[in-house]
């Protein structure tokens, strides 16, 4: 799983110090939606961790089909927002990160995933293995594939956050097309969603949730 982190319009000169991580039970717990953030910058080395966390993912043989676009910079977060029905929990955020699927990239450098222990050999079979389990697939049928593991790497990327005290909201309300063409991005991508992230300047409401006996069903 790749991020692309992009440059902030001011240099920070401090960081912001780090608190104390929470347990994943605390994380999970303590989680809301929040829509009304902190006006701060956010801590790199924090949001550097948060994403190697949620690097950390499952991912299906190891395709790592994640990316995450990390966007910072004001005038690109106004134009997000701008493409995802002007909800203003986008700018009001010190950082929005774009997860998505590639993948055709991941296909595509699948050797990357390969341990370095293989002989070339082991690694051009396993290569070879693993794309072709997908060639009789068309490029929107592996992308679906693709956007399960992004998925579960959108999961992660919010325990993670919380865990280090900070907030998020995952959203769904956006023009893919007019996403794309905002950050460049192959046609072929597709959008696990966006995830605006930073400090709460908001309760948000509680969790309001089935019981265990409503959803779960024990054989």
């Amino acid at each position: 799983m790749t991020a692309t982190l992009s440059q902030n319009t001011q240099t920070q000169t401090t960081e912001p110090q780090a608190t104390q991580p929470l347990s994943v039970a605390e994380a999970i717990e303590t989680r809301r939606s929040i829509r009304k953030f902190v006006q701060e910058p956010m801590s790199q080395g924090d949001l550097r961790e948060i994403l190697r966390l949620a690097g950390l993912a499952p991912t299906a043989n190891n395709v790592q089909t994640t990316r995450f676009a990390v966007i910072q910079d004001r005038a690109l977060l106004a134009q997000l927002q701008a493409v995802s029905y002007n909800q203003s929990q986008i700018t009001s955020a010190p950082a929005v990160i774009v997860v998505y699927s590639d993948m055709e990239d991941a296909l595509n450098t699948i050797e990357q995933t390969l341990p370095a222990t293989m002989s070339d050999d082991d690694r051009q079979k396993r290569a070879a293995g693993l794309r072709g389990q997908f060639q009789n697939q068309d490029v929107a049928q592996r992308g679906q594939w693709g956007l399960t593991q992004a998925n579960i790497a959108f999961g992660f990327l919010m325990l993670a956050a919380r865990g280090l005290g900070y907030d998020t909201v995952p959203m769904l309300g956006f023009q893919p097309d007019k996403v794309r063409e905002l950050l460049g991005l192959p046609e072929h991508v597709q959008f696990a969603g966006l995830l605006p992230i930073g400090k709460r300047a908001e309760d948000g409401f509680p969790h309001h949730r089935h019981a265990v006996e409503r959803v779960a069903t024990f054989y």
